[in-house]
């Protein structure tokens, strides 16, 4: 007879690979973050949000819906309403009611938001490159980042 999922645990090695993604995502998120604060007063969390909204911006739609901007950035709903007033405070985005859609309000960047992100892109892709290979250069973390094929 076989284990359901909720009572399968993991097994060792499982576990170790697991503990090696953390790793591996802590350490690129850190120099990620330290980089974006340093250079541009953002947290990475707020990067992600502006590179999301900045990729509906133009395409016809307001912006997106705190449920979708949430999703985006990996937050909950109550979390990222704090992280758009935060933006909001900065002109980096604003709160926009829809006339055609009136079930809720969007969240759009704005003109200094748009300038911010893309003064941030390139610091942002250098640093990510430069967390990848330092990763690389982890023997711990050496095989994971070959296995997720970078």
């Amino acid at each position: 007879m076989s284990q359901s999922a909720s009572e399968r645990q993991a097994t060792q090695m499982e576990q170790g690979a697991w503990n090696k993604l953390v790793a591996f995502h802590t350490q690129v998120s850190e120099l990620v973050e330290k980089a974006l604060q340093d250079r541009f007063g953002l947290s990475l969390s707020e990067y992600t949000a502006l590179e999301a909204l900045a990729q509906v911006s133009g395409s016809g739609r307001p912006g997106l819906r705190m449920q979708a901007l949430a999703e985006a950035v990996g937050m909950n709903q109550s979390s990222v309403s704090r992280l758009v007033t935060r933006l909001e405070r900065q002109d980096l985005v604003e709160r926009i009611h829809y006339e055609k859609d009136r079930r809720g309000v969007f969240t759009a960047i704005t003109a200094s938001g748009r300038e911010t992100l893309d003064a941030a892109i390139p610091a942002y892709l250098q640093t990510l490159a430069a967390a990848f290979d330092r990763a690389n250069a982890d023997p711990d973390l050496r095989e994971l980042v070959k296995r997720i094929g970078i």
